[in-house]
């Protein structure tokens, strides 16, 4: 059921139950490139509903791939899971998790199985494992179904704009958190006609390479539109120099080229939409990359030697996803693979989110062109 165009992609999960990692934007690859963490859901034929748990694990590449479970959560989407990743690059690990209190974060260390809690769940964590951006996911739940956790209601849904909710910073030592930037804050910045009437949230954080730095989406919309218009925003952790890059609707995927400059499938009044590379500095330059050769939005990112960008496709008009290689001095696309991608509904659709492993030399997707949902491994 697949067609692959030159590399082979090997399952490293098993088909006894459906498995995956969730979003691009992040390695499943530990630091000695050993273990691969993944999730393993008991169905996939739907959105997972209040107190519905997916099982934590790691899969021992050195050992057949032998599957070893760690823990369960009951916080999880199909496109991001739990927001699973490594801690910096030591054995721990890091995702969300629900309590009688709320969503919050938990971190494992997969060798001694000690265990904190943090009183915030996270979004996006620095490199080094020492901070992490927090926001209200069941806001993001109400307003983009599928992207939050279902069990807790947004209590300021009726407020476009909340003062007292937004962004976090989250100190993953000493667990103190703090609002860096509200909603109203948002809103208020650069303010543009067209926010009036709509509702506010923010999504899809992730930091710089100079671990103090992070982008983010401020998206906003009315009740009866599924994304709305979006923005493509900067700032510090500590909630100084926020920017503006790209304020013309449309933003979708985006990721760092180093601390420097943020490439994002976007559209620009007068061109459409295309990969751009924004600089992060007021009135910086604006690039497009790869040209037409990209026709449509994918879930991109650099290499770790920045020579290369990574993307996928949504389904094509024979219902397969492209995973595509992108050489960006040489400017030259290689298709990696294609895979079949049964029609499903949004929320719980299987995009490949093609991640690197740490040298760059692995390429890890989840995929369901075998009919059900796995993790599979492609060398590059």
């Amino acid at each position: 059921m697949s067609e692959l165009s030159s590399k082979p992609a090997k399952a490293i999960t098993s088909s006894s139950k459906h498995h995956f990692f969730g979003y691009y934007d992040k390695s499943c690859w530990d630091a000695s490139q050993r273990w691969v963490l993944g999730q393993e859901s008991m169905f996939m034929d739907r959105a997972p509903n209040a107190g519905d748990t997916i099982t934590i694990g790691v899969i021992d590449t050195h050992n057949k791939n032998a599957w070893r479970p760690l823990t369960q959560t009951s916080a999880w989407n199909w496109q991001q899971g739990c927001m699973l990743q490594w801690l910096g690059d030591g054995t721990e690990i890091i995702f969300n998790d629900i309590g009688p209190d709320g969503f919050y974060a938990r971190i494992i260390n997969i060798e001694t199985e000690a265990e904190r809690k943090l009183s915030r769940p996270i979004y996006a964590v620095n490199r080094q494992g020492t901070h992490a951006v927090s926001l209200n996911f069941s806001r993001l739940q109400n307003q983009r179904p599928g992207y939050g956790y279902a069990g807790i209601p947004d209590k300021w849904e009726a407020v476009a704009t909340p003062t007292d909710d937004g962004l976090y910073s989250l100190d993953l030592q000493t667990g103190a958190s703090e609002l860096i930037l509200s909603l109203a804050d948002a809103a208020n910045f650069q303010r543009m006609p067209e926010f009036e009437g709509k509702l506010h949230r923010f999504n899809h954080i992730q930091f710089s390479t100079n671990e103090q730095r992070f982008a983010f989406l401020h998206r906003y919309k009315t009740p009866d539109e599924e994304v709305g218009r979006t923005r493509l925003m900067t700032m510090n952790l500590d909630g100084s120099e926020l920017r503006c890059l790209s304020d013309h609707g449309f933003v979708s995927h985006y990721d760092w080229q180093a601390d420097k400059a943020v490439l994002a499938w976007s559209g620009r009044h007068g061109i459409g939409d295309r990969y751009f590379l924004f600089e992060d500095k007021i009135g910086g330059d604006i690039q497009i990359i790869g040209g037409e050769r990209f026709k449509t939005d994918g879930h991109c990112s650099f290499s770790p030697d920045g020579q290369y960008m990574l993307t996928d496709s949504y389904p094509d008009e024979t219902d397969h996803r492209s995973l595509l290689l992108y050489h960006i001095e040489r400017d030259e696309l290689t298709t990696l693979g294609r895979f079949y991608s049964p029609p499903m509904e949004w929320q719980i659709r299987c995009d490949l989110h093609p991640r690197w492993n740490r040298d760059g030399t692995q390429v890890c997707i989840d995929s369901i062109h075998e009919g059900h949902r796995q993790m599979y491994v492609l060398s590059i």
